[in-house]
């Protein structure tokens, strides 16, 4: 019995617009008004962060259309470089990556929903814990029900920032912009620095369109369903957060923006009035709910994948019986992740290996120019997708993500340093179960 190809291209699209937007767009807005001393050129960033991301999508588009299996992103690695590159990318995503960030995630769920129902928040690292094992059991019980519950949390944020953004547009706003002073004049010559500096928030923000490829084999028609939904999701989600930031502007002033560690809910008092900045605590914990369950239902393929290769635990690619589910890839990422939690230490995870994401970013849409030498497009099949400006588009996407990197290092050095040291760990691992395989084929 193999996985189960239950998702439509709606469920795909949903996976792309779920992946990428989650509490950054209601926080990270701020920073790159702190970076820039324009309204022109906040929007501006925003615009060139979502044609970074677009890029992305049309690479992972082309690779999913040639490898469209479990893994994704792993697949494509393993490919075109090394196993122990694709290998490598899994055990970073699994104890660092994605597991750092479910712990990090669910504890935000935990505190914004205490702080909406009046409970102490003491209680958050219980709260976050329970509400890990809650996503588990769901993913656990198929992937149309993981995919379900995605599909409303993801319908639920989007109504949130619909209503922001319509009545930033079509409402006036109350009261006179905050007064904040002047931002500081940039020194001659370093707006274009400032610009690659604001940009870092901002493709962290963009960040997750790949989910949808790591589900190739549960989609159906997945060289048809992936690339459109990585384009009809990540065009959504650009849409919305230069709308978004619009709103923000219109609202706060590209001072007030910088000036407010939590620009959604000052927006909406000035928009609403009094008790609507509930409304965006909501959209936060919906936003991080759905973050647990798309962890849980996209990433844990990875493992999979890795199980199905013997390149990590094999039992990581036994199937539910009943479900057709990964069952124990999703224990073994959900079990790290409580884990994580209880002990506090997701947020020194995700601060190590942050940069780690691009490193890998950067390899996979580089291996589109691997494929085209060693897989012509003249020899593909004349329906799979190629993305479009070719090979200037998926160079300037390698460019931008290694800037990501760069800037990320300069930013946390010694976190940067402890990523390097966690993902060196994984090579004798590696090694160990590679020679184990070896030894079970020679038998």
């Amino acid at each position: 019995m193999g996985l189960r190809r239950e998702l439509t291209t709606f469920d795909a699209t949903m996976v792309v617009v779920g992946g990428i937007i989650g509490s950054g767009i209601f926080m990270l807005p701020a920073i790159v008004a702190q970076r820039l001393p324009t309204g022109p050129l906040v929007l501006g960033a925003w615009v060139a962060g979502g044609a970074i991301a677009l890029a992305g999508a049309f690479a992972f588009a082309e690779l999913a259309t040639l490898f469209p299996q479990a893994g994704g992103q792993y697949v494509y690695l393993r490919e075109a470089y090394h196993p122990l590159v694709a290998f490598l990318f899994g055990w970073a995503s699994l104890l660092m990556i994605q597991g750092g960030g479910l712990g990090a995630v669910a504890i935000t769920f935990a505190q914004y929903s205490l702080r909406l129902t009046g409970r102490d928040p003491a209680a958050a690292w219980l709260v976050a814990a329970i509400a890990i094992v809650v996503v588990a059991a769901v993913n656990i019980a198929g992937v149309k029900p993981g995919s379900r519950l995605l599909n409303v949390l993801v319908l639920l944020k989007l109504a949130a920032l619909a209503a922001l953004i319509l009545g930033g547009l079509l409402l006036p706003h109350r009261g006179p912009v905050p007064a904040t002073p002047p931002p500081a004049a940039l020194p001659a010559g370093s707006t274009v620095l400032a610009f690659g500096a604001a940009l870092v928030p901002i493709l962290f923000a963009y960040g997750g369109w790949q989910g949808v490829n790591l589900l190739a084999e549960e989609t159906s028609e997945p060289r048809r369903t992936i690339p459109r939904a990585l384009m009809f999701g990540t065009a959504i989600v650009i849409t919305v957060y230069l709308l978004a930031n619009v709103v923000y502007l219109s609202a706060l002033g590209r001072a007030g923006l910088a000036a407010t560690p939590t620009p959604a809910s000052d927006a909406v008092l000035r928009i609403f009035g009094p008790g609507a900045d509930r409304l965006i605590s909501a959209a936060i914990a919906v936003s991080a709910f759905g973050f647990l369950d798309l962890t849980l239902l996209a990433q844990t393929r990875i493992y999979y994948a890795m199980g199905v290769d013997r390149a990590f635990l094999p039992a990581l690619a036994r199937l539910h019986p009943r479900f057709g589910t990964p069952v124990l890839a999703i224990v073994l990422q959900a079990a790290w992740g409580v884990v994580l939690v209880l002990t506090g230490t997701y947020g020194e995870l995700v601060d190590s290996v942050v940069f780690s994401d691009w490193i890998f970013f950067a390899l996979t849409a580089a291996a589109v120019f691997r494929f085209r030498s060693m897989i012509p497009v003249s020899g593909r099949d004349p329906r799979a997708f190629r993305m479009p400006g070719y090979p200037v588009v998926p160079a300037l996407f390698v460019a931008a993500a290694a800037a990501a990197v760069v800037s990320a290092i300069r930013t946390n050095p010694t976190r940067s340093v402890v990523g390097v040291g966690l993902l060196a760990l994984g090579v004798p691992v590696y090694a160990l179960y590679a020679a184990r395989r070896g030894r079970a084929e020679a038998a």
